[in-house]
């Protein structure tokens, strides 16, 4: 697992992941090399960050991160790339991120799924609309060539998409809590530019995140299952 910020630990996903069975390793690339492989790894998964996909100059490190991305999709490794680590992969296969010109999405929210998911073994089960957590400046503005879209909202279309069969990109998170959500809104003294009027709010952040749990722990089951090749690929998903 590559956590690429400091201050967006694994949160919540880890003990979802941990108590379907996934046995975790996380990696802080702006601490500690990056892996040169993935052998003996069985998925991947990279969180976010406040830094841009490509803002190498200052973080040196994010080119290594990106090619173990590439990496790990040219092998077919299952592979849950969130926020940041959705736009590197994006960046690392082919598409290419921007500053949304529609603003920035920060607080709860929900996000469509596109009728592709309909089929898709991590998406499928998933409710039609399901809630999720949204802070970011940047976006995913042309999908990879062998991406699939899988959820867009209004602000911004790319919301979620598959590479292949077993590589996910979420623009959002599902992996916070209230307080790292409070702590990111604390840098931001006179408040988080852009975001709607109670957006933070505690006692909605609250209770948006039990709305997130009920929808997303499923999910990462889910996705244990792909990295453990127990769940059934449908042989119509396109292929890098």
């Amino acid at each position: 697992m590559l956590q690429p910020g400091h201050d967006d630990p694994i949160g919540r996903l880890g003990e979802w992941l941990t108590a379907a069975g996934a046995v975790l390793e996380v990696v802080k690339p702006y601490e500690e090399p990056v892996p040169e492989s993935l052998d003996g790894y069985q998925g991947l998964v990279c969180l976010g960050g406040a830094m841009g996909p490509l803002d190498d100059a200052e973080h040196p490190w994010l080119a290594d991160v990106r090619k173990l991305l590439s990496h790990a999709v040219s092998r077919r490794l299952p592979l849950l790339a969130i926020c940041l680590g959705a736009q590197l992969l994006a960046a690392a296969t082919g598409g290419q991120v921007r500053r949304n010109p529609q603003g920035p999405e920060i607080g709860m929210d929900l996000v469509a799924k596109r009728d592709t998911a309909g089929n898709d073994p991590l998406f499928a089960d998933l409710p039609w609309t399901p809630d999720v957590l949204q802070f970011h400046y940047d976006e995913v503005a042309i999908l990879p060539p062998t991406a699939v879209l899988l959820a867009s909202s209004p602000k911004c279309a790319n919301q979620a998409f598959r590479i292949g069969d077993r590589a996910y990109g979420l623009q959002f998170h599902v992996e916070t809590t209230p307080e790292v959500v409070l702590g990111w809104a604390s840098g931001y003294p006179d408040g988080v530019p852009g975001a709607r009027a109670g957006a933070l709010d505690p006692d909605r952040l609250a209770r948006g995140h039990e709305d997130i749990r009920e929808v997303w722990q499923p999910f990462a089951e889910r996705f244990v299952r792909l990295a453990a090749g127990e769940l059934t690929i449908h042989r119509s998903l396109p292929l890098v």
